[in-house]
């Protein structure tokens, strides 16, 4: 009887717990909107009533001070390029250790899989000095002129790539054999194939990637603050960094919630819009 009681119990705390704790957040981001609706006065004095005049200049005071737009449009192409670079490396490379029997692509997935665990704190140093380098050498001796925007690109495809390789792995063992055998019969060779049966098969675990990738990147800050030090080469997140700098001086707490909303916000949508696709990915490969 107390076993029987324990399953029932446990399985129910815990769903009442991820409940609350998605209650917590949606409220939380909620807040968040409510508050870059207020002027500064009503954000300190009623944070939690709702604004007694809605205050739209908060995010057009917070687009002008922060430099918003020259930070989305490098937040845009470098998440959009950098996504897209992920998933072309990384398909061709998950479905080649999927499919391999050779104990190497065992031991180069096990690679990938540790890839994980190195935090981007760790690698600092090393990510300064090659950035530093790389600069150098391209200015002195190859094209006069170099953009740290590209070495950012760079390092975001490269350190993003163990999640996307090692995910797409699992999804391409997933897939059965059959659909290459029915192409060979069909008179296709290995690379068309790949490209016109396995990817549009595999389509759900190539999209989940891909997402995962625009929502990852567009976050990115600690890489952004290393490499691209100047306001013109500066993502979203690094500029609303400087506009909290500008902004606790002024006292204009609400504009800088309404920077939050910019950043935030349309990768909140984008989840809650593809979040059921996101799951079905990267279950579908599980245990595989």
């Amino acid at each position: 009887m107390r076993r029987l009681f324990g399953d029932i119990l446990v399985p129910r705390a815990t769903t009442v717990a991820l409940w609350a704790w998605v209650v917590f957040n949606l409220a939380l981001v909620a807040w968040v909107g409510l508050q870059s609706l207020k002027d500064s006065g009503q954000v300190w004095l009623s944070p939690f009533a709702l604004p007694d005049t809605i205050e739209w200049g908060n995010y057009s005071a917070a687009w002008k001070a922060a430099g918003f737009s020259a930070a989305a449009l490098n937040s845009t192409v470098l998440t959009v390029v950098g996504s897209l670079l992920i998933v072309a490396l990384s398909a061709p490379a998950a479905y080649v250790l999927a499919r391999s029997d050779r104990r190497a692509a065992g031991r180069l997935t096990g690679y990938f899989a540790m890839g994980l665990s190195i935090p981007v704190q760790t690698i600092v140093i090393p990510i300064i000095v090659i950035k530093l380098s790389v600069s150098t050498f391209m200015i002195d001796w190859v094209t006069g002129w170099w953009d740290n925007r590209i070495t950012l690109l760079v390092f975001q495809v490269v350190l993003s790539l163990p999640f996307a390789v090692f995910v797409l792995t699992g999804y391409m063992r997933s897939l059965p054999h059959e659909i290459e055998e029915a192409a060979e019969l069909d008179g296709a060779g290995p690379l068309r194939a790949f490209v016109q049966v396995v990817l549009p098969v595999a389509k759900p675990g190539v999209m989940t990637v891909l997402i995962l990738n625009v929502i990852g990147l567009w976050n990115e800050t600690l890489l952004a603050l290393l490499i691209t030090p100047t306001p013109e080469e500066r993502t979203l997140p690094a500029a609303l960094l400087s506009l909290y700098g500008s902004m606790q001086y002024s006292s204009d707490w609400g504009a800088l919630f309404a920077g939050i909303v910019i950043l935030v916000y349309p990768m909140i949508v984008l989840y809650l819009w593809l979040g059921r696709r996101i799951v079905e990915g990267m279950t579908a490969g599980i245990g595989k």
